[in-house]
């Protein structure tokens, strides 16, 4: 099934039943008065993450929802039935913004978690409430309120720990078959990759992380040509981003511009993409001799100024894949016991943690 990642639905929630006029009318009680009953409230909108839904192919289908509207009051201090929730299921990492205001609702980053998209109108108020000492007999009520109505625009963020960039053929589908159980297509086109591929990386008892295949990227990606500003919002979650590149190009491009390249285009869609630990890895080291490797790798480096921690691996022979798999898992385990001091300490603390682990 073709990978969806954005839809637009309109959500209306359910009126308020209208307040009832009514008056008692009994054969021994003369003075009975009023009695009408309020309304119902309408019923509301929820979203709720669901973790067996991995796209939002369904609302290609569907792309209205309403929830039930409640019932009006009746006679004899009768209020009427409160409408029935409206409960849309979405994937875990859906980002709901309304699109009349561009605001940015919330978040959906947890299997259960639920959020109210549309609030139910308010039930209208029977002629019970207008009784006053003047007027005995008011023949008022007021109408339900309406529900909330909303179009909102759903967008699935994968949630993945490490998402690997790089341009069309730089061998990520190839780097996540080595490494995990995933499947994602391979061959020797450009764009092979269609959608996003998760692939989980087990090395042992809890130690484990998610990559992120995402589609290839070209020049001028974050302004829409090629697929990749499709899914470049796919790496906005990812803690670590691998950036692979071919370090012996066929069409003998320059690597260190294409490096420079995706970049550019990382900086143009979300500059705080260029903040986030980025780790080279020089892919096909296997198309060369084994005596050059090493020097080419250098060179490129150099050329680059590159800081961050970097690899050299031939990911069709799974040579040094592991290696990146373990430091990757390295980086991870010392986050995780950086967040655990850190909620450990007191207010006033201060205390000094150490650099993530380098090659």
């Amino acid at each position: 099934m073709k990978f969806v990642d954005e839809a637009n639905i309109k959500v209306h929630a359910g009126n308020g039943g209208n307040g009832c006029i009514s008056f008692r009318r009994e054969k021994f009680i003369p003075f009975g008065g009023p009695d009408g009953g309020d309304g119902g409230f309408g019923g509301s909108v929820w979203l709720v993450a669901d973790e067996g839904l991995n796209t939002l192919v369904d609302f290609r289908h569907q792309r209205s929802f309403k929830a039930q509207r409640g019932q009006n009051g009746m006679g004899s201090q009768m209020y009427g039935k409160g409408g029935e929730d409206t409960t849309i299921r979405v994937p875990v990492g859906t980002m709901v913004t309304n699109v009349d205001t561009d605001e940015v609702i919330g978040d959906l980053t947890s299997h259960g978690q639920r959020m109210l998209v549309a609030q139910g109108g308010k039930g209208g108020l029977g002629n019970i409430h207008f009784k006053t000492s003047v007027n005995r007999a008011p023949r008022k009520a007021t109408p339900g309120t309406p529900g909330e109505v909303r179009e909102l625009k759903l967008e699935l963020r994968l949630l993945a720990d490490v998402g690997l960039l790089g341009f069309p053929n730089a061998g990520k589908s190839t780097f996540i078959r080595a490494v995990s159980a995933a499947t994602p297509r391979v061959a020797d086109y450009p764009f092979t990759t269609l959608h996003p591929n998760l692939g989980v990386v087990s090395l042992g008892t809890d130690q484990s992380f998610v990559v992120a295949d995402i589609p290839g990227l070209i020049e001028g990606a974050a302004d829409g040509a090629g697929l990749g500003i499709q899914f470049l919002r796919h790496v906005a979650r990812t803690s670590l981003l691998l950036h692979l590149v071919d370090i012996a190009p066929i069409d003998g491009a320059d690597v260190a511009a294409q490096v420079r390249a995706i970049e550019l285009e990382l900086a143009k869609f979300n500059p705080e993409l260029l903040e986030r630990p980025r780790w080279l890895v020089l892919n096909k080291a296997d198309m060369l001799a084994v005596d050059e490797r090493q020097a080419v790798a250098e060179k490129i480096i150099a050329e680059l100024a590159w800081t961050q921690p970097w690899f050299l691996v031939s990911a069709i022979a799974r040579e040094n894949t592991l290696e990146v798999c373990q430091q990757v898992q390295q980086f991870f385990d010392a986050q995780r016991e950086s967040d655990e001091e850190g909620a450990e300490m007191a207010p006033g603390d201060v205390r000094l943690r150490g650099d993530h682990p380098q090659t």
